[in-house]
């Protein structure tokens, strides 16, 4: 009896001893958090980068590890959206506010406005900040942004009797007309291919009009939509526009300037080493100006930010990585690595006074400083909306057919905003 006594007794001393080693191991040895941090096409160009800012942080964050996955670009929205049906989302996504607050409607993302400290969103550029809310709430961290500039040839100018770029719109319509008839050249280009670029449907909203309604129904059939509809049909109609604008997309736009066809480029302030290495005579005279805009003074910005799914299982890590990454110094430093601009208000500081006091003063370098100036101004142009290209459809299609007379001006709006709400 003594020793099954005994043998009970090492049994039960012997199993608390198991037990007790399991706490003390468990408070020893704590699970380490794993965020998963995906991004848009930024490998391998950004290895080194991500690879310090990374370090940096798990080094302040010693129970913090990051996993970063690069996505290409045209994959990201359909590997995000079966992640999260999956239920197996990253902790941190690097999305554009279109697709974003699409999801955002759907509640995915993680309420930013319940976890943020107070102030914490006044560290970015306030119109940057607005594009990642959603009924009042904010749902992402602005990130990266571009803007486009004017790149203006000031030898075709010169022959134009053109003393300085246009500003706005109704400048432009002006130096349309004076470099067509003084040079035979054309001022610019733009497409009206509805596949190709934005910047057409952007000019309206910078000409007053508005797009939709807060239903998404068409609200561009008005008094300013019909003025800016016939502010581009009148264009086409009198000579100003390359009759290639309605079958040809942006890429030709920088194919003419780059022959020195057209006077003036919209773009982002880095491709002026682009047309360096692939037209150096066009950018020994060429010249950068601020982005046309219309009596509204918006200018447009293209944004990328960070959002936190709903899902993850460590708010807290996700939340200070995101901030950790859109922080003054790492913006700064991704900015200067990648020729973007920063969305963090001290990092915009920093920039624009770095460029300031740059002793080059190269053709980018003032193509840099008036992009970055300009983010005041800037805003994104047009709402989020599912169905973007089915608007741009209904509204260059409908451009077209009054540039060529085939309709009216009249008659090409109410077919646009009938188009797009039966869609």
């Amino acid at each position: 009896m003594v020793k099954i006594a005994n043998f009970r007794r090492f049994l039960i001393c012997g199993l608390l001893g198991l037990l007790l080693t399991g706490v003390v191991s468990c408070l020893q040895s704590p699970k380490t958090p794993k965020l998963e941090f995906w991004t848009m096409q930024l490998q391998p160009k950004f290895n080194n980068y991500f690879k310090d800012a990374i370090g940096k942080f798990e080094t302040a964050n010693p129970g913090i590890k990051v996993h970063w996955v690069d996505v290409p670009w045209g994959a990201m929205q359909g590997k995000i959206q079966a992640a999260m049906g999956a239920k197996t989302a990253p902790d941190v996504v690097n999305l554009n506010p279109d697709f974003a607050i699409q999801l955002a409607a759907r509640n995915a993302w993680l309420d930013l406005d319940s976890v943020l400290t107070k102030g914490e969103n006044k560290q970015y550029v306030p119109s940057i900040w607005q594009a990642g809310t959603l009924n009042g709430k904010a749902f992402s961290l602005p990130w990266y942004l571009t803007t486009n500039v004017t790149i203006y040839n000031q030898q075709l100018f010169t022959k134009a009797g053109i003393t300085k770029p246009p500003s706005t719109y109704q400048e432009l319509a002006q130096v349309a007309k004076q470099v067509k008839e003084k040079t035979g050249k054309y001022a610019f280009f733009t497409t009206f291919v509805p596949e190709d670029s934005n910047d057409v449907l952007e000019s309206l909203v910078q000409m007053g009009v508005q797009l939709v309604d807060p239903q998404g129904k068409a609200a561009f059939n008005t008094p300013a939509g019909k003025a800016a509809f016939e502010y581009w049909v009148e264009l086409y109609r009198q000579g100003f526009l390359p009759k290639e604008a309605l079958t040809q997309g942006h890429q030709q736009g920088i194919q003419l300037y780059q022959a020195g066809e057209t006077a003036m480029l919209s773009a982002g302030a880095p491709f002026i080493d682009t047309i360096a290495k692939n037209a150096p005579q066009i950018a020994k005279v060429s010249a950068v100006a601020p982005q046309i805009s219309g009596p509204n003074g918006k200018k447009g910005v293209a944004v990328m930010n960070l959002v936190i799914p709903r899902t993850t299982k460590t708010p807290d890590a996700a939340v200070k990585f995101a901030l950790f990454i859109t922080n003054a110094s790492n913006q700064l430093a991704f900015a200067e690595a990648s020729d973007t601009l920063p969305s963090n208000v001290a990092a915009v500081k920093e920039y624009i006074n770095k460029l300031a006091a740059s002793k080059d003063k190269s053709a980018l370098d003032r193509g840099k400083s008036i992009s970055a100036q300009q983010l005041a101004q800037s805003e994104i142009l047009i709402p989020p909306l599912k169905n973007l290209d089915a608007l741009k459809k209904a509204i260059y299609e409908n451009l077209q057919a009054a540039m060529l007379g085939e309709k009216t001006v009249e008659q090409a709006l109410t077919s646009a905003a009938t188009s797009w709400d039966g869609k």
